[in-house]
């Protein structure tokens, strides 16, 4: 990640405020929110993808979904099917994801997608990012919440977002979003 990437800035309800924000820039605006995305993708035998952080990251070795920030102008959508195929080289195309729902932490709103593994899923991962990579069962997912060894973030996010991600999984896909 570059230290001149740069994020739009939205308010608690995701809107954009028209300003912008550089990635490590010392102070950031009150009341302001930046744009993070992930996917929980699946398999046809049910298996989702889970991947390592790289061990110079935030959260050094923590599991979770693939993802990062959307950058200036680029929808949340746009930016979650940007992260997948940078991370782990799947690609999917943003109208095939489909919002789970949005978690808001202290400054950035956290949009979760689900999405069908493309028939490709031979995984390249990106070293700066992602240090490993696993296709799990739902509950190999829980037992790491549980166990601890899912990055910190994805605790509380899960514990909101993991009921609705289940159900988003166990539907038809849906063209209409």
């Amino acid at each position: 990640m570059s230290s001149e990437e740069h994020w739009d800035l939205v308010d608690a309800d995701g809107v954009p405020t028209g300003m912008t924000f550089r990635r490590g820039a010392p102070e950031w605006p009150p009341g302001q929110f930046h744009m993070i995305v992930a996917v929980c993708v699946r398999r046809g035998d049910g298996a989702v993808l889970l991947t390592q952080r790289a061990p110079g990251k935030e959260f050094p070795l923590g599991w979770e979904f693939p993802g990062g920030s959307a950058l200036a102008g680029e929808s949340s959508r746009a930016a979650a099917a940007r992260e997948l195929q940078e991370e782990t080289g799947l690609a999917v195309p943003p109208d095939a994801l489909t919002l789970v729902g949005r978690f808001a932490e202290a400054s950035a709103l956290l949009d979760l997608y689900v999405a069908e593994a493309p028939a490709q899923t031979d995984l390249r991962l990106q070293a700066a990012e992602v240090t490993a990579a696993e296709w799990v069962t739902v509950g190999e997912v829980e037992r790491r919440v549980r166990a601890g060894v899912m990055a910190t973030p994805w605790v509380a996010r899960l514990d909101e977002l993991w009921p609705s991600t289940l159900e988003a999984m166990s539907q038809p896909r849906s063209h209409a979003e």
